[in-house]
């Protein structure tokens, strides 16, 4: 960690935490709005987020700055996006040899990437925060009987009873520590630079606003205000509205942003979004992630991406192949297939080609662990039980599978890249060919993922 980092994380712990009613939506009254969990103790919600905002924080701003830094050269075509981590975490999850696991197959994604793309490769987890689930529909029933759905282990429990069920703020106390103890664990892994990639960045969706209004510190450097539960902070598919309080919160604060577009989203929501989020068109501030599904994808990127160019938002286009090609398999738990995955990604990279703009990066639900959550393509060795299931929420490609993708992106890279030249190729840098280039660590050898050294576990 470089000496400014140390200082910016220090001085930040003591700013006032901005906490106003402006960027936070309690709802501590026992019913759900804007997406935030149903808390039913006002009192012990206001205990537990009184206690956080006076932690340390978990990243510093510093580090938000230097992520930003990185997605303006993601956007510019300088750099590729390796976004990817588990739909959920859990506080069961929390051994390190799991999150060693899990580092290392983003780290041996990343490098197959830089090879693929020729590019440095940003690797960006979504680890040490990502405990939150939407519980869409909000209920779950079961012979007869019906309950809150699981929010993710920061809000309830995966036990389906009426205590279990219940959100619990004393919830987001965990998963603060629990995310304190996974970077505590990212740091040995990544300290040194032998393991390959030297910068490791933090992510999750910015769902439940008291938890994320509790850990915004204001930046004794500039006094701009930060959240500094992560260095990259995204909103989901499902919250994105432009009135609505997630979209806010992600206008005040100065980290680097991202949306998640899926296939309900019109070019005007998509400039209102771009106008709200980076009115300033700053290079790095927001990243698009698409997740339109394979059979959309080609049909629906199009005009976003054109919209996008046409405000002359220097936005970094990510693809999520995941969310979109969801279904169910025969016992009624989701599943991904594998080709579908890879449709999508390379329906993605053709509605650029065509374009002539950047293809950024991609977003995934990966794991360490060897499941087979995700149907066909490369399995785990040695061979793991068909329907090897684990995840709290949805399914995740395995290490084997998250590799075969990143080398379905070099036979892409390589083959779009002898296509004759787009009309439009001169609104882009061009695209670098496979195995040029190929660095994981963007800057020096040295940088580990900022915060608390304390220790803790949830």
């Amino acid at each position: 960690m470089k000496p400014d980092d140390t200082a910016s994380t220090t001085a930040s712990t003591t700013a006032s935490p901005t906490t106003s009613t402006s960027t936070s939506t309690s709802t501590a009254t026992g019913s759900a709005t804007g997406g935030q969990p149903a808390w039913p103790d006002p009192a012990a919600l206001e205990d537990v987020t009184g206690r956080l905002a006076l932690e340390p924080p978990l990243v510093s701003a510093a580090g938000c700055d230097r992520l930003r830094e990185r997605l303006a050269q993601v956007a510019r075509g300088e750099a590729f996006l390796l976004q990817g981590g588990d739909c959920v975490e859990t506080f069961d999850g929390l051994a390190a040899g799991q999150i060693r696991a899990k580092v290392g197959t983003l780290q041996q994604t990343a490098g197959v990437l830089c090879w693929a793309v020729g590019l440095p490769v940003v690797t960006v987890g979504r680890i040490a925060g990502q405990y939150t689930a939407h519980g869409t529909p909000p209920t779950e029933t079961r012979a007869g009987m019906e309950l809150p759905a699981y929010r993710g282990d920061c809000v309830n429990d995966t036990l389906f009873t009426a205590a279990a069920r219940t959100p619990d703020p004393r919830r987001l106390a965990r998963m603060y520590h629990a995310s304190a103890a996974t970077l505590e664990v990212i740091r040995d892994r990544t300290a040194d630079g032998r393991s390959g990639t030297a910068e490791f960045y933090t992510s999750h969706e910015a769902l439940i606003l008291d938890y994320e209004a509790a850990l915004t510190r204001r930046d004794p450097r500039t006094s701009q205000p930060y959240g500094l539960s992560a260095h990259l902070l995204w909103i989901g598919e499902h919250t994105r509205r432009l009135d609505g309080p997630h979209v806010e919160f992600a206008a005040r604060v100065r980290n680097p942003v991202a949306v998640e577009l899926g296939p309900g989203t019109a070019p005007g929501e998509l400039r209102g979004l771009v106008d709200r989020l980076d009115p300033e068109r700053e290079p790095g501030r927001l990243t698009l992630i698409a997740r339109m599904g394979r059979e959309r994808v080609r049909e629906l990127l199009p005009p976003l991406i054109e919209e996008a160019t046409g405000q002359e938002a220097p936005v970094a286009w990510i693809c999520d192949p995941m969310h979109g090609n969801t279904t169910l398999a025969a016992d009624g738990r989701p599943t991904r297939r594998y080709d579908d995955v890879l449709d999508e990604l390379t329906g993605f990279f053709e509605a650029h080609a065509a374009l002539g703009t950047r293809p950024g990066g991609v977003h995934l639900e990966l794991t360490g662990d060897r499941v087979t959550e995700c149907t066909g393509g490369p399995q785990p060795n040695p061979a793991c039980p068909p329907g090897w299931y684990e995840s709290a929420g949805d399914p995740r490609l395995n290490r084997d599978q998250s590799v075969g993708l990143a080398f379905h992106i070099a036979d892409l890279s390589q083959r779009l890249a002898a296509r004759p030249p787009s009309p439009r190729a001169g609104h882009t840098q061009g695209t670098a060919r496979a195995g040029r280039g190929c660095r994981t660590d963007a800057a020096e050898r040295t940088r580990t993922p900022e915060g608390p050294r304390h220790g803790r576990t949830a």
